[in-house]
């Protein structure tokens, strides 16, 4: 039901049922098994009353303040704030007959979900997953077997509902074994959809998912959203590297050189700047285009295609690229930054298994980091021909 595993730092892409685009939210309160203290959260409208007490009532739309705070966790601000307190709550009147819809604590996730539900009626049970995704929670194991059945009982689930039927995120389902719920609690698990908008229908249907509310889809819009965050987290590492280029550009058989510095280090620097990120852009735009499976492999293509443009600027701005050391330099050097960042997004899509990641890192991460020495030393030692 989602299939946002962060952005970064995590899974996370927008091909969620349950999960969704962001939001740095304060950890506000309060299922049944909570707690009770500090101030309602805004999209707490009321309660329910059940055999276990007062049960917290949510709202179905989403305001301008759930809308502008998804967008500043896009840009990863607040990002780790984003979660609510886990426990039960409702949408509606529910009775011990309504649907028990299963979610994580990431505050995004579980505003997806609810604004998917106006004009229904349902329990949300929602997990500790530490403020993760369904979906990153799951292969991380927080959204799992143990904490199912540990907030069913913390709840008291079973004295609130007479239908011993779970609904779970489909891409939770690698975190839920539902012989053991079942026969750890005596709830029968179902899966629901992949996307939250599927939800109305999925449950009107009686809980059968039609065929293409199994599939997985990453189209470009929901490929773009990862980009933000990773073009907020890499520049702690990128302006160290661009500071670098520009201070070593300044060395020579001359001694050091202010000239070479202003003349050859801010190009180099402005270079690398516009590779990286053109390589975070374009990899998401462009995925599933780049030839080759790995993403390591679809990175390393792009970052050839790049080439031309990067031979361009550097012949426009002459010492930049001068010399067959530096102009060989950088064709190893992009080529590298466009593969090595291209894998940052094989936990963002539904493309990879976590399996196939670590196989991929063990073979592309040695070459990258060859490449990355011998481009640089070929760079350095050009500086003196």
């Amino acid at each position: 039901m989602n299939t946002e595993l962060p952005a970064q730092r995590c899974c996370c892409s927008q091909t969620s049922l349950i999960a969704g685009a962001d939001s740095p939210c304060s950890a506000e309160t309060v299922g049944r098994d909570q707690p009770a203290g500090g101030p309602t959260p805004r999209w707490v409208v009321g309660s329910v009353n059940s055999p276990v007490g007062e049960v917290p009532q949510v709202g179905t739309s989403l305001d301008g303040r759930d809308r502008l705070d998804a967008w500043k966790v896009r840009w990863n601000i607040g990002r780790m704030r984003c979660r609510i307190e886990p426990g039960l709550y409702a949408v509606g009147e529910p009775s011990a007959d309504s649907p028990v819809l299963v979610t994580a604590n990431y505050k995004v996730t579980f505003d997806r979900l609810r604004s998917q539900l106006a004009g229904q009626t349902a329990w949300i049970l929602v997990l500790e997953t530490l403020g993760i995704n369904v979906w990153c929670a799951a292969a991380k194991g927080t959204f799992g077997t143990d904490e199912l059945v540990r907030r069913i009982e913390m709840t008291g689930l079973p004295e609130v509902v007479s239908r011993r039927t779970l609904i779970v995120p489909q891409l939770g389902a690698v975190g839920v074994a539902a012989h053991e719920v079942r026969k750890r609690s005596g709830f029968r698990v179902v899966y629901g959809p992949v996307r939250a908008a599927d939800l109305p229908a999925f449950l009107a249907a009686g809980m059968k998912a039609a065929p293409e509310m199994r599939q997985v889809r990453f189209p470009l819009w929901d490929r773009l959203a990862v980009v933000p965050i990773e073009l907020v987290y890499w520049p702690r590492f990128v302006l160290p590297i661009m500071l670098a280029l520009t201070i070593l550009a300044g060395l020579g058989t001359d001694g050091y050189s202010w000239s070479r510095v202003a003349g050859v280090g801010l190009p180099s620097a402005a270079l690398f700047f516009v590779a990286w990120a053109a390589s975070l852009v374009l990899t998401a735009w462009l995925l599933p285009w780049l030839p080759g499976r790995a993403f390591a492999a679809k990175g390393a293509w792009l970052g050839v295609a790049l080439l031309p443009g990067a031979a361009a600027y550097g012949l426009i701005l002459t010492h930049c690229w001068a010399g067959w050391l530096t102009a060989a330099a950088w064709c190893i050097l992009i080529p590298v930054v466009a593969s090595f960042m291209a894998m940052n997004f094989t936990g963002s899509t539904p493309f990879t298994s976590l399996s196939g990641v670590r196989r991929e890192m063990r073979v592309a991460v040695p070459l990258q980091t060859a490449g990355a020495v011998v481009g640089t030393i070929l760079w350095v030692v050009g500086l003196f021909v």
